[in-house]
């Protein structure tokens, strides 16, 4: 293929590859230790070698070069030239051919091969495209979902259509099927606000797990942060997660996307992009003796190697990326994961830190919707409830009080009832709202759903890790059996307990996260750490037996009756000042005999039941819910209104026939739940 190329000096900006009209292109990379810098095209069918070009200008750190007549389409890689000085953090090896960090689409997946790495083949490395495609956004708007009123549906893209029988066998397991009619039907008829997907950035599965036959199933693994990983593409990634976020913007659903800017793909040594580029500034390495060691990577992800996002240069990177995401692509926010590793300056992590400052004054990513994994493994790596106040962050001691308390552990009500009412201890009032808190009961590493009342132990055999791997301490409970059970008693106490915990979810206050495919009662077989399963383990079965269709019910109804009252999405407290409009609620804690709680009442350790009243000011429900998580049914004493059940998890499915109760007791029975209403203005239009 004969191309007829021409060059220029070519601008520092933008990074990256920018279409000038005309096939006439400008490249721009940072690369500030680079000695030589070349641009390597490739056909874009056969990825044969077109030519290679050197950068002849350099602004700064920045190298840059234009060239005419590349015609959209085509591939490129990146070649730099240096010094091989490890001892120094120079990394060079000319040999390599590096992804560029801003391509914005690869034509294949990034798929480590040892002999052709060894060998110096660009076979090795997926290539860059240059594209510069128009997409018709029809209009369509981000739905701007408040946090309070979000349900967010945790789902991998592949793992949620793989096995769903709606869906056209030639589209399973990509982004095409995300937007198929019967997977949007599905989440709008549960009543979800928000899709959260699990990595979708370019990634590459480690060498180690290629050698075992298995993958990184979850991708958390990125090699580039702006392209879309092709494993998921039915044709053309970009263009099909445009479609996807537009259709689910038509729809009122909003689109997040899981994050990864705390490691990469390049933990084992390996030249892919940013360690063949600038690897001692896209870094952070340890210290002795306030000498940088250069041949020992910082492992505060727990991947082998530790982004330096405190360096302008991967801090322009990272936010860079994210402001791709949100205008080009559209999306509505991120989940950050390991997001403590994001704020750490001198490595110590800060409230403060320069990238939460330019987030926050940022007037594109501080409108769209941040939630930061408040840990990561690295020096006091667990900070939550330390983001700003317009982050949400995940509370996983919601999800362990919540699974203490349902399994009958003694001690456990005050953290319970704290967890519920938005964990005011570590968000405070005054400063943050309740939505600041990311409730949660199950996620994507941990036991589905399920499998907490299925197994009381992990099983991760398949992992090839002998079971080490993966948390022990699940607080979960398997009814006398484990694993599945046909018994009849088992069951019931099961779907009983799921739905105890579920309803606890819905009823609390705070952002709430729901692991797809909890819905469908999907387990793992006990496998708690599921990462390399790309296989029926991890994909959602779809067919579901009268116990998971009556549980699926349920939690259909319970996301309903969230949404309808207010005071459950936000309480607005008479002793909050954080937000000084609107109606204004009390909670009224309340004995068994309907009298009023004493401080002395809360420090019983053998109580296991609670129940309280939320007032209002203005006409909105006033709410009653009465918890008992002991093993005796408990008569509660309902105040002096008109109070109607919608709910009680003694039943199947929740569902109880027309109950309306006034100053009189109620049998709460062991293990359950209920939600009692009273609507002021439906009263007074009753007496009028």
């Amino acid at each position: 293929m004969q191309v007829v190329l021409s060059t220029e000096f070519g601008a520092a900006a933008p990074l990256g590859a920018s279409c000038l009209g005309n096939d006439c292109w400008n490249f721009a990379v940072y690369a500030p230790d680079a000695t030589g810098l070349s641009l390597c095209l490739f056909c874009a069918d056969t990825e044969e070698a077109l030519a290679e070009l050197a950068f002849v200008a350099r602004t700064g750190d920045i190298w840059h070069l234009q060239v005419q007549g590349v015609p959209a389409g085509s591939l490129y890689l990146l070649r730099a030239d240096g010094p091989a000085l490890p001892s120094q953090g120079l990394t060079f090896e000319p040999r390599h051919l590096l992804i560029d960090p801003y391509a914005r689409q690869l034509n294949r997946a990034v798929v480590f091969n040892e002999r052709l790495y060894q060998s110096d083949s660009h076979y090795m490395l997926a290539k860059a495209v240059l594209t510069d495609t128009d997409f018709d956004w029809q209009g369509s708007q981000k739905p701007k979902i408040p946090r309070e009123k979000t349900i967010i549906y945790e789902a991998h893209v592949k793992g949620l259509t793989m096995q769903h029988p709606l869906v056209p066998a030639e589209l399973r397991g990509t982004y095409a099927a995300l937007y198929h009619p019967a997977v949007i039907a599905h989440l709008k008829h549960l009543g979800i606000t928000t899709l959260q997907l699990l990595p979708v950035a370019a990634f590459m599965t480690e060498p180690r797990l290629e050698k075992l036959k298995l993958t990184n199933y979850w991708g958390y693994n990125p090699v580039c942060f702006f392209a879309p990983d092709p494993r998921y593409q039915h044709s053309d990634a970009v263009q099909e997660i445009k479609t996807l976020v537009r259709t689910y913007h038509q729809h009122g659903i909003e689109v997040i996307l899981d994050v990864v800017f705390n490691h990469t793909a390049e933990a084992d040594c390996y030249n892919l992009s940013l360690r063949g580029l600038a690897n001692r500034q896209y870094y952070l390495f340890e210290n002795h003796a306030d000498i940088t060691d250069y041949q020992q990577y910082c492992n505060y992800s727990g991947c082998g190697n530790t982004l330096n996002i405190a360096h302008p240069a991967t801090q322009k990177l990272v936010l860079d990326a994210l402001r791709y995401w949100l205008t080009e692509m559209q999306v509505d926010g991120f989940r950050f994961d390991l997001a403590v590793t994001l704020a750490r300056e001198h490595k110590r992590f800060t409230p403060v830190a320069t990238f939460l400052q330019i987030v926050a004054q940022d007037p594109v990513l501080s409108q769209a919707k941040l939630i930061a994994e408040p840990w990561d493994v690295g020096p006091y790596g667990y900070q939550l409830g330390q983001f700003p106040a317009h982050w949400s962050e995940l509370n996983d001691k919601f999800r362990d009080s919540m699974r203490s308390f349902w399994r009958g552990d003694h001690g456990s009500l005050n953290e319970f009832t704290t967890r519920l009412l938005g964990s005011r201890d570590i968000f405070q009032k005054h400063h943050k709202p309740a939505a600041c808190s990311v409730n949660y009961l199950a996620y994507h590493d941990g036991f589905t759903l399920h499998d907490v009342v299925c197994y009381q132990h992990k099983h991760n055999w398949l992992n090839a890790e002998q079971n080490r791997d993966g948390h022990d301490h699940n607080l979960s409970l398997n009814f006398g059996v484990e694993g599945p059970s046909s018994d009849a008693d088992i069951l019931q106490r099961r779907y009983q307990h799921k739905r105890n915990l579920v309803a606890s979810l819905m009823l609390s206050q705070g952002m709430i996260h729901w692991l797809g495919g909890d819905e469908l009662s999907h387990s793992q077989q006990g496998n708690n750490n599921a990462y390399c399963q790309d296989n029926e383990l991890s994909w959602l079965n779809w067919q579901l037996d009268y116990h998971a269709t009556q549980f699926q019910s349920f939690v259909q109804q319970m996301i309903a009756v969230r949404q309808q009252y207010p005071c459950l999405q936000q309480l607005s407290l008479l002793d909050d000042q954080y937000q000084r409009h609107g109606n204004k609620h009390q909670v009224h804690w309340l004995n068994a005999d309907g009298s009023e709680k004493t401080e002395a009442d809360w420090h019983l350790p053998a109580t296991q039941y609670c129940y309280f009243v939320v007032t209002t000011d203005g006409n909105d429900a006033e709410i009653l819910l009465m918890i008992n998580a002991g093993a005796s049914a408990i008569s509660l004493q309902l105040t002096d209104k008109p109070w109607h059940c919608v709910m009680d998890t003694s039943v199947e499915m929740g569902l109880v026939s027309p109950v309306q109760l006034a100053g009189s007791a109620y049998e709460q029975q062991a293990h359950s739940l209920s939600l009692w209403v009273h609507n002021p203005t439906a009263a007074a239009i009753t007496a009028a």
